[in-house]
């Protein structure tokens, strides 16, 4: 050993390591099987401060199998054109039983299952795409479509299950024979999944006239997808073995088990309404219910391993599902918004021409690419065969709370033509649904404040966790052998970090590299910049705070918001990289960029300002920002581009909402506005030349439609054809701007009757 590495070792490391030890933040079982479970992808580099733009360049880009796309055109549409979204959420509350048996028989819930169990074996970006497309028609469908295709018994099976419950289960689940429901969430174990309290004790009893070894187990769950129709039930509880049967540890943990909902005991069918939805979501109970041991999925090798194996397919789960409900609704508000704000007058113009209307579908447009590039990039990431927790976790939360954003923009454009519930409302439903969305799988307040940073500085921090492992070593004299050379790579990364960040702050990183040129090379040396910042801050925040950072979880939720917005960012300039850099698109790419590091900006303001170590706050300040925090919102002039690109149709249009559906059914909502959006475009010049008639004194002002087109033929400004054309635009326009009304026979009776005065 040199005298250098003695006088570091004596001096240096030794101290550290024993204050690293005291400050270490404790980690929980659950925690520690949460972090190893997960793979770390994308978010490494970002959290790493010198992000190799290349290899997120390279990464490969997200394509349907020819296959996939068939089932899509032939499978997918057909089941489009069936659902009734109105009459399965305000009049059935269920989804019609043609709807059910199409969706078994076409083998809509075994996307994840492979071939050779009779399934589909689907990508995730296809499993992603299909219930994206579903969802922008009817939640209710969307919903029922993908828990089967998320976490749940077929996913579960497929990665776990012996081969005798894969052999007689994954068949039954493919060709809807079975439907499956995972219970894992109860009243008081949501977000806290590892906090189980249902209860199973591992016992002899009697299962078809023979004594077997098996589990006596009681649940109560709630909030339970496809609970009330599933026939056969996924359950997550703890096992404890007292009297040693199966081995000298009494706590075996969480364990998941599959059991016929027709088995003695199980309580099951019941619903809750859940915001006046219909996908059907109710409670299961069991008390004291005995099952056999192989009813264990993965068998007795598995007792004890639940924990583990939910985070797994959470994490792939949680990457698709919820993800794909957002991105709908971009799809869907993007689409119906810009035509809507078209057809819809007022003042004698279109109501996106004003500009409180068109920085609200700015938003709403630049969102719905940014929502479009994480679904594809996250999808990316899983057919990669990664399981990147942090990343999953960023795409939940981000994505829903965006489509809970542009759902309120579009509720505002809307106006009274979203708030009046009935065949013709094409977005109320979704607005009742995106809570849900935001609720489940993690609820969105604790994935932001607990899990995104929380979790991700210790996993996707380069030293971090080797050196919690080291710290942790019950021989502490190999630790202290392993935390001195960690630390002295930690203190080099450090270091490097401060003074590059120094350097970008007075250089405005201008000597950052860019693996492209144009307009969006600027956003990689600034993404750079930011990351690079946000690995000084984590250093700062995990040695000042140590056990603390947990508890503070304000600075941990907006270190996280760094990190996602990050990860936002760089999938906007993927989708821009992997769509042949169109230029059309570069409204859409700013709006994101400049929103993700204007965001980055907001939550370093925050942080520095607000750090429990007022000290550490502002020599961070100094280090990072010494000449302030310069990231401004998406400009006007932006917003307003991407407003007249929604209210013009054509390709740019369709690539933006492709997987929006369009009905071509007389009477279906989407379908009827987009009709009218085209008519009312189509005569666009007509319109003009009334206008410029009535500028001139030619039209009166306030004559009625008719009489201005009469007296326009009369004076020649327009033919016969044109009038044809006009009447039919402004009656299809009239029909489109319309809202549902009901007979007072269609309520419950009671109140003021019709025509009486209070």
């Amino acid at each position: 050993m040199s005298t250098l590495t003695k006088l570091r070792k004596r001096y240096l490391s030794d101290p550290a390591f024993k204050m690293f030890k005291k400050v270490l933040p404790p980690l929980s079982d659950t925690e520690r099987e949460a972090m190893e479970a997960g793979s770390v992808w994308w978010d490494g580099e970002l959290f790493g401060g010198n992000p190799n733009w290349n290899t997120l360049l390279t990464y490969p880009q997200p394509k349907l199998s020819d296959e996939e796309q068939a089932f899509i055109d032939n499978k997918l549409e057909p089941l489009l054109d069936m659902l009734n979204d109105y009459q399965i959420v305000q009049e059935d509350k269920d989804l019609s039983p043609e709807v059910w048996e199409y969706l078994r028989k076409e083998k809509f819930f075994s996307l994840i299952i492979g071939k050779e169990y009779g399934g589909l074996d689907f990508s995730a970006h296809a499993n992603s795409t299909i219930v994206t497309r579903i969802a922008t028609k009817s939640l209710s469908a969307a919903v029922s479509v993908m828990v089967p295709n998320s976490l749940g018994p077929g996913e579960l099976l497929t990665h776990y299950g012996t081969q005798e419950q894969k052999d007689y289960w994954l068949p039954r689940l493919a060709h809807g024979e079975d439907i499956p429901c995972f219970a894992l969430t109860g009243p008081e174990a949501g977000s806290d999944a590892g906090g189980i309290p249902d209860l199973g004790v591992v016992c002899y009893d009697e299962y078809q006239g023979e004594q077997v070894l098996g589990i006596r187990v009681s649940w109560n769950k709630r909030y339970i997808t496809l609970a009330p129709v599933a026939t056969v039930l996924g359950l997550a509880f703890k096992l404890h073995d007292p009297d040693g049967l199966i081995g000298d540890n009494k706590e075996l943990g969480i364990t998941c088990a599959l059991i016929p909902a027709d088995h003695p005991g199980v309580e099951i069918g019941e619903r809750h309404d859940p915001l006046n939805l219909a996908f059907m979501n109710g409670p299961t109970r069991g008390n004291d219910v005995f099952i056999p041991m192989d009813w264990v999925i993965g068998g007795q090798d598995y007792v004890g391993r639940g924990w583990r194996m939910l985070v797994e397919c959470l994490s792939a789960g949680r990457g698709i599902s919820l993800p794909a409900l957002g991105t709908a609704v971009g799809h869907l508000t993007a689409r119906t918004t810009g035509a809507y704000a078209y057809v819809r007058k007022q003042f004698g113009m279109s109501i996106g021409n004003f500009e409180g209307v068109a920085q609200a579908m700015g938003r709403i447009g630049g969102f719905t690419y940014m929502l479009e590039a994480s679904r594809t990039l996250t999808t990316t990431s899983l057919d990669m065969d990664e399981t990147p927790g942090i990343v999953t976790a960023i795409a939940k939360y981000h994505m829903t709370e965006m489509a809970r954003t542009i759902l309120n923009d579009a509720m505002d454009v809307h106006a009274g033509r979203a708030i009046q519930l009935g065949p013709m409302n094409y977005i109320g439903h979704h607005y009742f649904g995106m809570p849900v969305a935001i609720t489940v799988e993690g609820a969105n307040i604790l994935t932001r404040n607990l899990m995104i940073f929380g979790q991700g500085a210790t996993r996707c921090h380069p030293y971090v966790l080797s050196e919690m492992e080291a710290a942790a070593n019950p021989d502490s004299r190999e630790g202290a052998k392993a935390f001195d050379k960690l630390l002295a790579s930690h203190i080099s990364f450090a270091v490097g970090n401060v003074s590059k960040s120094l350097l970008n702050a007075f250089s405005g990183s201008y000597f950052n590299s860019s693996p492209v040129s144009g307009e969006t090379a600027k956003y990689y040396k600034q993404l750079s910049r930011m990351s690079r910042a946000l690995a000084v801050a984590a250093d700062f925040a995990m040695l000042s705070l140590g056990g603390e950072l947990k508890r503070r979880e304000m600075v941990s939720a907006r270190l996280g918001d760094i990190l996602s917005h990050l990860y936002l960012a760089s999938a906007v300039l993927k989708r821009y990289e992997d769509e042949g850099r169109q230029q059309q698109d570069l409204p859409f790419v700013h709006y994101g960029l400049q929103h993700c590091l204007h965001q980055c900006g907001v939550a370093f303001d925050e942080v520095l300002a607000n750090f429990p170590r007022k000290g550490v706050g502002r020599l961070l300040r100094t280090l990072l920002f010494p000449l302030g925090i310069h990231y401004a919102a998406p400009k006007d002039e932006v917003a307003v581009k991407i407003a007249e690109l929604l209210m013009r149709p054509g390709k740019q249009r369709d690539r933006l909402t492709h997987l929006c559906y369009v009905g071509k059914q007389e009477d279906d909502p989407v379908g009827l506005m987009e009709r009218a959006f085209i008519a009312m475009y189509e005569v666009k010049d007509l319109e003009r030349k009334i206008a410029k008639a009535v500028k001139a004194g030619t039209i009166p002002r306030k004559a009625s439609l008719t009489e201005k087109l009469q007296i326009a033929l009369d004076e020649g400004i327009v033919t016969d054809a044109d009038v044809k054309k006009m009447q039919n635009a402004d009656q299809l326009r009239q029909r489109a701007i319309q809202v549902d009304h009901f007979s007072a026979a269609h309520f419950k009776k009671g109140g003021l009757q019709p025509g009486k005065a209070a």
